[in-house]
């Protein structure tokens, strides 16, 4: 399945307790040092800590998560707005892309053309429950049409290029 080719607006809402994972599950965050940090071709960098993330704009959207081959699970999702960060962080007129960039250095690039074409922000709530560290707490790229191989865990950066 091609989650770019899938219409998921009719299916059910997944349990958490049946949502498969991927990748690394035992990724262990100290809340009290943990930073989200907007870096490169900005004028004014962040450092976020956990509380004032939820500052800013959040969104509530329900995304179809992929992994070919082992399982598919359609979530209701909600996180911070990327496009917020960025405009908080004052992004240059020549960036491109952001990388975003979690644990083991795992990273995904995007577009910044993108951003406002699909449902791509940082969850920290599934289903109406705290994202679990197995899933990537906490923060976790939602991406989609893209698989979950994409879905970057423990967020800690965002990289504008």
């Amino acid at each position: 399945m091609n989650p770019a080719e899938i219409d998921s607006r009719n299916l059910e809402i997944d349990p958490l307790a049946e949502f498969g994972t991927m990748g690394p599950t035992d990724v262990v965050i100290d809340l009290e040092a943990y930073r989200l940090k907007v870096t490169g071709k900005v004028g004014r960098p962040l450092s976020l800590s956990y509380d004032q993330i939820f500052k800013h704009p959040s969104m509530k959207e329900t995304v179809l998560l992929i992994c070919p081959g082992f399982f598919a699970n359609n979530g209701c999702w909600t996180g911070v707005n990327l496009k917020s960060l960025l405009e908080e962080a004052q992004i240059k007129k020549e960036a491109q892309y952001i990388d975003i960039v979690g644990a083991h250095e795992k990273r995904v690039r995007i577009p910044l053309e993108t951003l406002g074409q699909k449902k791509i922000f940082l969850a920290y709530r599934v289903n109406g429950e705290a994202l679990p560290q197995k899933h990537g707490f906490p923060l976790r790229l939602v991406y989609e049409d893209a698989y979950g191989f994409d879905w970057v865990k423990y967020v800690d950066e965002i990289v504008v290029l």
